[in-house]
């Protein structure tokens, strides 16, 4: 059985290049890629089998393999990827459980990725040949290695094609990717501060003995601890590599019992009674419009995935600017002025999110006050959450109750500002977005000229409104804390002022293009 498994894998690699042309050429084309990468990194770490810094080279071994690792781990959960060899698949087929776990396992061996780690394995192995012992356990750590990692994919694979196969699950867990890349940046920036000409070796020596010793780098030290002469350390780090092998092969077997009684996840059917937001917004255009627009705030990952992000960068450009050597107390202020901002900028584009349902508004003839203000309600009702919420605790944070009037006003002018600029534009220059029941992640494919100059023009617009109330704000700090009340009054006016004239041309632009929109979403 096990030998038919890796038969059909290798079929099922072939229909690759039965493909047309031109996928033929991206196949190839990575394919070359892949290995040229692996080939290169193979020479390099078969370069350092000559070089007598045995630390420093144990040290980035470690680091880079457990990020290897991890990558096997954590890639298919995050981004989803294609189970061809889903065990669900051979329900029928009477195999009994344990010979079909190693015919799908060992077949995970029949890939690019395993042909790619192969390469990158065997300048590993060389590396460390500086003696019987080092060399043997070199090897034994390589095949450790290679197995951890298919094993590791094979798991994950089928976790996510089997809990992940609803595509609210999919995007839910891509936001979650999302959200870790963008979380790792204060670290990145962390690491660059450090010097690395003094203190580089150190961190670097710390990072790779903590990693040394979980089961992502243990399989990487082995033979690098022998070859330092701990050969103690070796044989302990190389059975938490066994046993981590273990532990993803016991875990593989139990998932592929459970997959094979088990059918695939389906999406539940929400059953709704009445018509929702429709029922207790007002009977008019405006509150069908606003009825409409909380709806798909509340449902539409499209939606949601760009609003989980607007609490985030707060606390990234935080952590940042504190890792420079900014106080905590001085940085308290920052957060609601940024949260605003982005706040009040998502709307820039709203109307291309109703894609070819804006005829809808073409055809009924709505009026564009209507469109405009309906579709502001959902924002309008965050940001004053996130404003009032968010300048108490700042200013509990900071402890100086004087400044409250400041940050009201500059918050509340950044908020208005890109909600007045986002009437206007979303009417006037709406650009692809991904469409209905699309990914969120999806990229259409548009010039990306139009929508970087939109985004740019609505959040740029927005700060240099707000630069007066902004300066009145460092008049307050600096100079008379009386110029605080100054400030909420200038930004509260102009931002109130941006609004209403964005509403305003807002309108006569959506009366005027009702054509052009709706071309613009059949194009898209």
């Amino acid at each position: 059985m096990v030998a038919q498994l890796l038969g059909l894998k290798l079929r099922l690699l072939g229909n690759l290049f039965r493909r047309s042309p031109w996928q033929v050429v991206g196949i190839v084309v990575g394919l070359v890629y892949g290995l040229g990468l692996a080939v290169t990194l193979a020479g390099m770490l078969i370069g350092l089998r000559f070089v007598d810094a045995v630390d420093v080279i144990r040290d980035a071994t470690v680091i880079a393999g457990s990020l290897v690792m991890l990558g096997f781990l954590v890639f298919p959960l995050v981004f989803g990827v294609d189970d061809t060899m889903d065990p669900r698949k051979f329900a029928l087929f009477g195999v009994e459980n344990r010979e079909l776990s190693l015919g799908l396992a060992v077949s995970a061996f029949l890939g690019i990725p395993a042909l790619v780690l192969v390469i990158v394995l065997v300048g590993f192995v060389v590396t460390w040949t500086r003696g019987l012992g080092e060399t043997a356990l070199a090897v034994v750590a390589a095949v450790l290695a290679l197995a951890t990692c298919m094993l590791a994919t094979r798991v994950t694979t089928s976790i996510a094609s089997f809990l992940l196969s609803t595509r609210r699950s999919r995007e839910f867990t891509g936001a979650i990717g999302l959200l870790l890349i963008v979380m790792i940046s204060p670290l990145i920036i962390l690491l660059s501060n450090v010097d690395w000409g003094r203190q580089g070796r150190t961190v670097l020596e710390a990072i790779a003995g903590i990693l040394s010793w979980t089961p992502l780098g243990a399989v990487w030290a082995v033979p690098a601890d022998a070859a330092n002469g701990s050969w103690g350390a070796a044989m302990l780090k190389l059975l938490i590599a066994a046993a981590t092998l273990g532990v993803l092969w016991l875990a593989w077997q139990r998932l592929v019992v459970r997959m094979l009684v088990t059918p695939g996840r389906e999406a539940q059917a929400r059953s709704y009674h009445g018509i929702g937001w429709f029922d207790r917004m007002p009977h008019n255009a405006t509150g069908a419009v606003a009825a409409r627009s909380i709806t798909y705030w509340t449902r539409d990952s499209r939606y949601w995935v760009s609003l989980i992000m607007i609490p985030v960068l707060p606390v990234i450009l935080v952590l940042t600017l504190n890792i420079g050597g900014i106080p905590v107390s001085a940085l308290a202020l920052l957060p609601v002025p940024v949260m605003s901002l982005f706040l009040g900028w998502t709307t820039h584009n709203d109307v291309a999110y109703d894609s070819t349902a804006i005829w809808l508004h073409v055809v009924s003839g709505t009026r564009g006050f209507s469109d405009r203000v309906g579709r502001l309600v959902p924002a309008l009702a965050l940001g004053v959450v996130v404003i009032a919420i968010g300048t108490g605790l700042s200013t509990l944070f900071y402890r100086d109750w004087s400044v409250m009037p400041s940050l009201l006003g500059v918050s509340t002018c950044l908020f208005l500002a890109g909600l007045g600029f986002g009437s206007y534009t979303s009417a006037r220059f709406p650009y692809p977005v991904p469409k209905p029941g699309d990914s969120p992640f999806a990229q259409p494919q548009a010039s990306g000229t139009a929508a970087s100059f939109v985004q740019s023009l609505t959040l740029l617009g927005s700060l240099v409104l707000a630069l007066p109330a902004i300066g009145l704000a460092l008049l307050g700090f600096f100079v008379d804390s009386a110029w605080h009340v100054v400030s909420l009054l200038v930004g509260c006016g102009t931002g109130l002022l941006v609004l209403f004239g964005g509403i305003w041309f807002g309108s006569r632009t959506f009366e005027r293009r009702g054509p052009e929109m709706l071309a613009s979403a059949l194009r898209a």
